[in-house]
């Protein structure tokens, strides 16, 4: 039998022990290692709360939410992100709690008990049944399913509702059909796009071969870094907005991170060159035969009327991606274009609260939702 249990962890160190031990044992996606997880745990998840699944003494399942508790609010625990704005800017993806393999129908129950499980304090004192929202960002269908079972299933127990802020395509090219196939990633686009990376390649070449290059050292890949928020910042601040590296705590923490996988492979920051031109950066990273392109950074002031260096760079990482064995290039969250013309299959993520029915907060997102349909229906 499965005994699934909330409780605040006297030290996050413990956790890391036994996330680890599961990962082995789990399907995951990289925002689901303890590399990301644990990076600034203690800063990111100020209150913690985690959840464990136990069966015979093994865990099969673990969550880490962060609580926030507001006046004249439902409490709301976080599903691995802190629920602040400044320290959530590393923005997770492929989100969801750490289940063993072959066990993903724990996750309507696990999800159940989030909402209404007690928390059992550290000093032992009595632990209270509640009623609270739940925060998933960035979750698949997967978890969207599961959640909706959740809610399906248990309506006569506290049943809730969902409220879903916003659903985002991740746009990806299937390294490993193309591999299988003999397909040459080229000749997998469409017309049009073959037609401007080979254009942008030749102009580029007229400066000097194109290369990618890798940090040898940690100190190197900090260098690398701090030149693709340059670039990313030059990008975004000529369009009127701050960037990604405006927050603090968003450069401190890939800093730390970088501490941390670099030395496990976990990480591909590149730099990519047409002789002594540099025409841009990318940060992905490498997990389980998956490449996710995480952040970038471009020249777009430098380059020519034909020169598309964000298209250029992405081809570049693509083909070393096929070559090295990896089995997909993931462009993460967004439809932007050129994503769109690169990619070869998208899937849906998703933004989304759980909250009880019978709320102040379940009420007024009826209302809101009642609202918008209301709107649709007028001529």
């Amino acid at each position: 039998m499965v005994c699934i249990t909330l409780s605040k962890p006297s030290d996050l160190a413990g956790v890391a022990d036994r996330w680890q031990s599961l990962e082995v044992r789990a399907e995951l996606s990289f925002f689901q290692s303890w590399a990301w997880v644990g990076c600034l745990a203690e800063e990111r998840f100020f209150d913690p709360v985690l959840l464990a699944a136990e069966e015979d003494g093994r865990t099969v399942a673990l969550a880490l939410f962060n609580r926030r508790r507001r006046r004249f609010a439902l409490e709301a625990l976080h599903l691995g992100e802190s629920g602040a704005g400044a320290l959530d800017s590393v923005f997770v993806e492929h989100n969801g709690p750490l289940v063993e393999r072959g066990r993903a129908a724990l996750l309507p129950a696990l999800l159940h008990a989030a909402m209404h499980a007690p928390i059992t304090p550290v000093a032992g004192a009595p632990a209270r049944p509640a009623r609270r929202r739940l925060v998933l960002s960035g979750v698949d269908e997967t978890q969207l399913r599961a959640v909706r079972t959740a809610l399906a299933d248990r309506v006569g127990q506290g049943g809730g509702q969902v409220c879903l802020a916003q659903a985002r395509p991740a746009p990806f090219v299937d390294l490993a059909g193309l591999r299988r196939s003999g397909t040459l990633f080229l000749q997998s686009l469409s017309a049009n796009t073959r037609y401007q990376l080979r254009r942008s390649a030749r102009d580029y070449a007229m400066s000097g071969p194109l290369a990618i290059q890798r940090p040898a050292t940690l100190e190197e890949a900090w260098a690398f870094l701090d030149g693709l928020a340059a670039l990313h910042q030059a990008t975004w601040q000529r369009r009127g907005l701050p960037g990604m590296f405006a927050a603090p705590a968003f450069l401190r923490f890939h800093r730390t991170l970088l501490a941390r996988i670099l030395p496990r492979g976990e990480v591909d920051l590149l730099r990519v060159t047409a002789g002594s031109r540099v025409i841009g950066y990318l940060y992905n990273f490498r997990f389980r035969g998956r490449v996710l392109a995480y952040q970038s950074g471009f020249d777009y002031a430098g380059a020519g009327p034909h020169e598309k260096p964000g298209m250029t760079c992405h081809q570049m990482a693509i083909e070393a991606g096929i070559a090295e064995g990896m089995d997909c290039y993931d462009f993460l969250a967004g439809a932007d274009r050129y994503k769109r013309s690169l990619a070869s299959g998208s899937v849906p993520l998703h933004w989304l609260e759980i909250m009880p029915r019978w709320s102040i907060e379940g009420a007024l997102n009826r209302l809101h939702e009642f609202a918008q349909a209301r709107a649709r229906r007028q001529p």
